[in-house]
Order: C-alpha cells, then structure tokens, then sequence
C-alpha cells in the first residue's frame, strides 16, 4: 500500500537516538552517551512538537478559529516549528523574536509567511525590558496585557505557560527514549528554556523508574548578561537560568522538583563539544545540543556512572548556526 503522508503534521517526533561511538573513543569515556536528534523533525528542532500540539490544543479548546492568527514570543526555533505548522493547516502567523538570533531564524520564518518582529521594535516590550532590567517574562505579560489583549481574532500560544509544552513530552518524547532504549536509560540530560523539554521527559521516565537522573543545563556566568558586560560575546541561544535566580523569571512550563542536578556551561564549551562530535560521528548540531553534549561528558567522566547510558536531547541542527560562531574555530 502507498505510504504517502498528507501534512508535515504526521511527521512530527519519532526521532533517532545515535550512540557517540566516535566522541567517547575520543574522549576515552566508559559510559554511554546517546543523542536525541530532534533536527529529524520536518523543521529540523524539538519545537515542532510544541507548535503541533499548542495548536492543535487551541484548535480542539475553541480557542483558535479558521482565519485567526496565531502569535508567539520566542528565540527562534519554536516560531520556525509555529510558521510552518500554521502554514500547515492555513493560519497566518505573527513572532515578536529575540533581536540577537541568527539570521538565518528570520529567513526561515519569513519563508513560510510569517511575519517577524525584533523585541527592541515593539514598544510595549522594548519599554518593558528596560524598566525590568530584561525581565523577558515580564516583558510577555506586558505584550500580553498591553497589545495582544486589544486585538481580535488573535491567539497568543505562549509556550511558557501553556501546559501543552511539557505535556507533548511527557506524552512522545519520554516514551520514545524509553522504548528505543528498551527501558535502559540511566541519566536524561536538557538545556532548559521553557522547561518543557525536561519537564515532560523527565515525567515520564521518572514514572516508569525513579531511579532514572533528570539533569538540566543553564548557561554558566561568563555566557549571561551581567552589569559588566550587557551583551556576551558567545551565548547559547534560546538557553536560560532557572536555578540562583528570581522565582518570576522561571517558566511556569518547569517542574522545579523533576531535576536531579544543574551543570552550568558556557557558551564556548558548547560550541568546542559541537564542534567536535561533528567531526567524530558527522552530525551537525546546535548550540544548545553542544551545551548538552558538554554537560553529558561531565556525567560520563564520573567513576560512577561508568558503564551507565546517558541520554543527551539535542534540540536542532547546526545548519541554523552557521552566520554564528559556533563552527568558527578561530573562536576558542
């Protein structure tokens, strides 16, 4: 019988775990680190499984009607998974998107007839921002409150709030690494951005062995803003802190109990780590895969978790990084 798909909607999830053979030779690890390639899905990231199901979650609520449109904050990848699921199935698509993304982010949604709009060129966020030092949640509220709630015929997803996030994780992420690894999974490790991703991952497995180690990355210090330095050279795109600081900066979409430990890494451990399994297994991948990939060889290098598989999400490709530094190797 033919075999032929009727929307990229069917082809969301159900991406490959690759064991790094090359990358532990190279490193001399004794445990097994395992990546999770989300760039298998149809718009290479781990967002097009939150894009399929805050809209289709909209859709089923009543909330999202033929003809409204959908809106989004984001750094990236989740408004690529949002544009093209939308163009998907007929929705005209509007992001307010971070101004220090790669070029190739606004490209891509433009692409797919959305419409793009900096941070800094929507008053209400840009004021907003400046009068909370960042506060980039505050600054959603504000866009929320201020503009998106005077429209009609608008739907904000809001993906870091929106318990559609962390649910689809929880429902095909999670059971999909429990399977292909037939329940031998012994450490799951995520950048956090929203949270989702480790939130509902970490769930599920945890729900089929406690026993199993949720570790979430952040950026470390010399990779986030600070007085001295407003804007960092390096950083990991899409990756923020959710432990040391305010409780009103963190995502409602994060668990704060499913995480077992924290590892910080900077920026450029992350980009030398991506750098380097693409030249020892051939893939390409992000920034924050790398800072994931970092963080799993930190656990891998401990006596004991020697024998132990780790699982390492990385949530996109590193085509995306290419006007970056990321593979730039005169950036150390």
């Amino acid at each position: 019988m033919p075999n032929i798909h009727q929307s990229i909607t069917e082809l969301v999830g159900r991406t490959p775990l690759l064991q790094l053979n090359g990358y532990a030779k190279k490193h001399g690890l004794e445990a097994d680190i395992i990546g999770k390639l989300e760039y298998f899905n149809p718009n290479q990231s781990v967002k097009d499984r939150i894009a399929l199901a805050m809209i289709e979650d909209a859709e089923e609520s009543g909330r999202l009607k033929p003809g409204d449109t959908v809106v989004e904050t984001t750094s990236g990848n989740t408004g690529i998974g949002l544009a093209a699921i939308a163009a998907a199935k007929g929705y005209p698509f509007r992001v307010y998107i971070q101004d220090q993304v790669s070029e190739e982010r606004f490209k891509v949604i433009k692409a797919f007839g959305g419409k793009t709009i900096k941070l800094t060129e929507e008053p209400t966020i840009a004021k907003t921002l400046e009068e909370t030092n960042g506060d980039f949640v505050a600054a959603i509220e504000a866009l929320k409150n201020n503009v998106i709630a005077k429209e009609t015929g608008v739907v904000f997803v809001d993906q870091c709030s929106n318990p559609a996030n962390p649910g689809v994780h929880r429902r095909t992420t999670g059971p999909e690494i429990w399977e292909d690894t037939d329940g031998k999974v012994d450490i799951f490790v995520a950048c956090v951005g929203t949270g989702g991703t480790l939130s509902g991952v970490g769930q599920f497995l945890k729900s089929q062995n406690p026993d199993i180690k949720i570790v979430g990355v952040q950026p470390g210090p010399n990779s986030l803003p600070s007085d001295e330095v407003p804007q960092p050279s390096e950083e990991i795109t899409g990756v923020h802190p959710f432990v040391g600081v305010p409780d009103n900066v963190i995502p409602s979409t994060l668990d704060r109990n499913i995480f077992d430990e924290v590892i910080k890494v900077e920026a450029l451990e992350g980009y030398k780590s991506a750098r380097e399994v693409a030249k020892s297994d051939g893939i390409l991948i992000g920034a924050s895969s790398g800072a994931a990939l970092f963080a799993a060889t930190v656990l891998a290098k401990r006596p004991e978790n020697k024998g132990k598989k780790i699982v390492a999400m990385f949530p996109d490709t590193g085509l995306r990084y290419l006007s970056t530094n990321l593979f730039n190797e005169e950036v150390v």
